[in-house]
């Protein structure tokens, strides 16, 4: 069987894969979701959804930081990985020695290609339909929930980063009806204080992931922007685009509770 991940390279597959290795935590709680687990030897360190998997499988270093020794002694014959989350030196290391199936997911289209490739692929078509018949109802249902409040999205503390335009967050805030402040700079833009002051949000969205912010960094970002109201978020729900997005819909409307 001849196959093309997202970013267009070719991978022969002799048969279903039976000895798969994922990268990357919202592709692996997918997999196991839709019943890829006996085939599933080894995740990354944060594929920690669900605890029985994170528990039960091998796990094969950082999606940045990969332990390639470790991959090399599953014997995959299959792995799965992404663009964004994974670093290509390593994945262009794996590459040369397995079939390396990468997704590259920016919107809730590239989402639904990327579970229903995996989902044929690994012959589990009927429980991808059953996951994305049900994004089919559930997502449309957020569309512009929120009045265009302009947010700013934290992801990193110190230096102060944030989620800009050609991400997956800036998608959701977007789809959402929130106005990403940084929506004009590419990627993840660092700012310095004065920086942020100027860009004087409405509100500060601080992510648990990939920094995990907590009530400690309070008082330091608000001494910043005095007038902006801060909400801590979960990131997770920002920036997971596999069957995680199933529980988008009741968290965004508990979340809109916080916008005045």
């Amino acid at each position: 069987m001849l196959i093309k991940d997202q970013l267009g390279k070719s991978l022969h597959i002799k048969e279903r894969p039976k000895r798969i290795i994922s990268l990357v935590p919202s592709q692996s709680e997918f997999l196991w979701d839709i019943g890829i687990r006996n085939e599933l030897l080894g995740i990354s360190k944060f594929c920690i959804h669900p605890d029985i998997m994170f528990k039960s499988k091998a796990r094969v270093g950082g999606t940045k930081d990969l332990d390639l020794d470790k991959i090399r002694s599953l014997k995959p014959d299959l792995i799965i990985g992404n663009k964004e989350e994974n670093e290509k030196n390593q994945i262009e290391t794996l590459q040369k020695e397995f079939n390396v199936w990468m997704s590259d997911v920016y919107n809730f289209e590239d989402a639904f290609a990327m579970m229903s490739e995996l989902g044929s692929v690994l012959d589990k078509a009927n429980e991808t339909r059953s996951i994305l018949d049900k994004l089919s109802i559930s997502l449309p249902k957020i569309k512009n929930i929120f009045n265009h409040q302009k947010v700013a999205y934290f992801i990193w503390n110190k230096p102060y980063m944030f989620a800009g335009k050609n991400t997956f967050i800036d998608f959701i805030l977007k789809y959402v009806g929130l106005t990403n402040t940084l929506g004009n700079l590419q990627r993840y833009p660092e700012l310095n204080k004065e920086e942020l002051t100027n860009l004087n949000p409405e509100y500060c969205l601080l992510s648990s992931e990939p920094f995990p912010f907590s009530r400690k960094h309070i008082n330091e970002i608000q001494g910043i922007l005095p007038k902006s109201k801060l909400i801590f978020v979960d990131g997770e729900m920002f920036s997971w685009y596999g069957s995680r997005l199933l529980h988008l819909e009741r968290y965004l409307y508990t979340l809109k509770e916080n916008f005045l």
